[in-house]
């Protein structure tokens, strides 16, 4: 395998990069550090919230920056501080969750934002602790400022029926993800993916496409897998990722992505 060297690595973190059990091991950790010190840029681009990568605040890159909520936040950790906001307005949520308590049997809501997590009663009634949602009888009654992800279960429908009644409801209005939670679609505004925000984060640091290596996993990971130069898909993700990537490398827990780093710097030693 001969690759032209990134200037900018992108990954996904849960079952990508972070172990199963949630954890970054001390190899991957060294491949990170590793990589910056040999001016290639690292970026985590995640699901999670904001919080919820507040942990691995001396793991990010340089530059101090995480994006957040499938593209809906870039998010500087160690200032705990959001540096561009992509989420959705009270207006267009309230309008969504209408339309969906219409179209979508036994469906039930919660929202995320910089202020955290609230939840509709049904929405965590399978959730094992800790869950850290605020209760909300209806979520659009929460609703200030920005929602970085409107998140929507049905005690009803499976998980593929959902997902296909979820993007039929809201046709072209926002974009609905997948990322590998069963039975949970995710919710962002118009044009609001990974892919997109990192786009636009890419180019802010003078990084086209090309330099890019883009690992992941899951189906949200599929446009970012798209636009970046070389994407990887680790072992253990789902098929259609695995088909779409220019490249599939050891699984999350064999620590695919920091053996893919450490041979990128073994070939730029070589070849200087």
């Amino acid at each position: 395998m001969h690759l032209r060297a990134p200037r900018l690595i992108a990954t996904d973190l849960d079952g990508t990069l972070l172990r199963s059990d949630g954890v970054l091991s001390d190899r991957t950790r060294d491949a990170l550090r590793a990589v910056e010190e040999a001016g290639i840029g690292v970026v985590f681009v995640t699901a999670r919230p904001p919080r919820w990568v507040d942990a691995l605040r001396a793991d990010v890159g340089g530059h101090g920056a995480a994006i957040c909520a499938n593209g809906s936040a870039v998010y500087d950790v160690r200032e705990r501080r959001v540096l561009l906001d992509r989420g959705m307005t009270p207006e267009l949520v309230s309008e969504l969750v209408e339309d969906l308590r219409r179209s979508v049997a036994g469906a039930s809501f919660a929202v995320e934002s910089i202020r955290g997590l609230a939840a509709e009663p049904a929405f965590g009634a399978d959730e094992a602790p800790p869950w850290d949602a605020a209760p909300a009888r209806d979520v659009t009654r929460t609703l200030e400022g920005s929602t970085f992800k409107l998140l929507v279960r049905s005690t009803r429908l499976g998980p593929v029926e959902l997902l296909d009644n979820v993007h039929a409801s809201l046709a072209e209005r926002a974009i609905v993800a997948d990322s590998g939670a069963s039975g949970l679609a995710e919710i962002t505004g118009p044009g609001v993916t990974k892919a997109s925000t990192l786009a636009h984060w890419a180019a802010g640091h003078g990084v086209e496409p090309a330099d890019v290596w883009a690992f992941g996993d899951a189906p949200n990971d599929l446009p970012m897998l798209a636009w970046a130069g070389e994407s990887f898909a680790v072992a253990n993700a789902y098929p259609a990722v695995r088909a779409a990537a220019s490249w599939t490398c050891a699984a999350n827990d064999d620590d695919g992505v920091a053996q893919q780093l450490e041979a990128a710097l073994e070939a730029l030693a070589r070849h200087g």
